[in-house]
């Protein structure tokens, strides 16, 4: 295909408009630069998107998205556009497990880091005192653990880490099953330890560390405003437009759109997930060193369900089933206990079928049908309630899967080829593929273009040195990195 209507030349253009590519270019513009963001949906936000749900006229998300207190670069961004006071904190009590016969509810007390949920769980159901000191080996390695554990940790399973650590099979099914599924998307059995105990090791090391929810779409906390800075900058959002493929040989000089409209740039920054990067790339770089990896990130899928009743159903607004071999959902979200505006209403629930294979060859009737009963487990309410509505959103990638040896292939910003710089969840954060993470490779990726243009500039920011004990136990850690 032969490169059409040139147009004058952009200095960066970005793209993928989701969290990584946006975060990117707002840092950009914020630093003088006219950026182009190149979306083939038609609507922004990736992963993270909103839109107005046609029967009820409620903003919903592809799937529903969790922040926390260390979110240090998503909250930085949604400071910079404004829309910072729009997440429901949720400090008193972190989640509520659904286990049997008795929920078990996990809150921080008054105790250092790491031990201040250690209260909440004992007396979970189903444990003892030979299961909870199982936990001691995984404990002070979560508290000496850091980035120069990676590599060897990534050659494992979470399975496997935690066996050979002597934890007890019924604290394995009870936890970290259940934790793998639901901070992963990925089953104990395939995660890498490395990618498991990273976010073990942040979620224990910091004392008080809470959720919060989106109150209003996720979209609407940053996808207008972004555009708005982006073009204020004298950038502009093009949506609905692929790319056909990166222009250029020995450097990126820009991008061919799928209709085969020739955007010339100074520099490229790619925010499309592996599989579609590698699609775009030019055929010489292509399976090539370090892209070979690309077609091997493996995607999570998983479905969510919303729900519409006709009465207030009591649930709670943040609780999870634990693990079981036959269980769909995990999460459930009250949204009229979330969502700006929505308090009063009949409830509406949103929950999540994660690494959902087991979902693939159910009817959207026969998901929201389990969905249903599985929730009632939760909210007996529920059950006798009458369902108004239902969504169901089968989505094919939640995440790229970090299974074992997923950390190793990992690439960073800066890329081989002149003029192409790399962001994603996916790419070398240091960080769990999350929206802190996408986040987190923007603002890395930017600070990558700003250098080869004269500019140094700090906008990544990096997770801090872990509370109480963790933080003394990591101290001591020869040669440790960053947490």
């Amino acid at each position: 295909m032969r490169p059409q209507g040139s147009k004058q030349m952009t200095q960066v253009t970005v793209i993928g408009g989701g969290l990584a590519g946006l975060a990117c270019a707002v840092a950009l513009a914020d630093h003088g630069v006219a950026v182009t963001v190149v979306e083939r949906s038609d609507r922004l936000g990736g992963r993270a998107s909103s839109w107005r749900e046609p029967v009820t006229g409620d903003v919903v998300d592809i799937g529903p998205h969790i922040f926390h207190s260390e979110y240090h670069n998503m909250l930085a961004l949604l400071e910079r556009l404004g829309t910072r006071d729009l997440i429901c904190w949720q400090p008193g009590k972190v989640l509520s497990l659904a286990s049997k016969p008795t929920p078990t509810h996990l809150r921080h007390w008054p105790l250092p880091a790491p031990l201040s949920l250690g209260p909440s769980i004992l007396g979970a159901p189903g444990l003892g005192m030979r299961d909870y000191l199982s936990m001691a080996p995984t404990g002070w390695r979560g508290m000496r653990f850091g980035e120069e554990q990676v590599a060897g940790l990534d050659r494992i399973s979470g399975l496997d880490y935690f066996r050979s650590l002597g934890v007890t099979e019924d604290l394995i099914d009870w936890w970290w099953r259940f934790a793998s599924m639901v901070v992963t998307n990925v089953p104990l059995e395939r995660v890498s330890a490395a990618s498991l105990m990273r976010i073990h090791a942040q979620l224990s090391g910091y004392r008080g560390l809470h959720f919060g929810f989106a109150k209003v779409g996720l979209g609407e906390l940053y996808t207008e405003q972004a555009t708005r800075v982006v073009e204020r900058a004298g950038g502009r959002v093009i949506k609905g437009r692929g790319v056909a493929y990166l222009a250029g040989r020995e450097r990126i000089e820009g991008v061919v759109l799928a209709d085969g409209t020739h955007l010339p740039a100074q520099q490229v920054v790619s925010a499309l997930p592996p599989q579609d990067l590698d699609a775009v790339l030019p055929t010489r770089w292509r399976g090539r060193a370090p892209f070979h990896v690309l077609p091997r990130f493996e995607p999570s899928p998983y479905v969510c369900v919303y729900l519409w009743f006709d009465r207030d159903i009591k649930a709670e607004r943040f609780a999870s089933h634990l693990w079981s071999p036959e269980r769909l959902n995990y999460d459930f979200y009250d949204l009229s206990q979330i969502r700006r505006g929505w308090r009063g209403r009949p409830t509406v629930i949103a929950s999540n079928i994660i690494y959902s294979h087991r979902a693939h060859h159910l009817s959207d009737a026969e998901i929201v049908h389990r969905t249903v009963a599985e929730l009632a487990e939760i909210a007996p309410r529920a059950a006798r309630a009458r369902l108004l509505h239902a969504d169901v959103h089968r989505v094919p990638m939640a995440i790229p899967c970090p299974t074992v040896g997923f950390e190793g292939m990992r690439l960073p910003a800066q890329s081989p080829v002149a003029g192409l710089t790399l962001a994603g969840d996916w790419t070398r954060t240091i960080m769990p593929c999350t929206m802190e993470g996408a986040k987190k490779s923007g603002y890395i990726a930017a600070e990558q273009v700003l250098e080869e243009r004269g500019v140094r500039a700090r906008l990544a920011i990096e997770a801090r040195m872990y509370d109480d004990f963790a933080g003394l136990v990591r101290a001591t850690v020869p040669g440790r990195s960053i947490p």
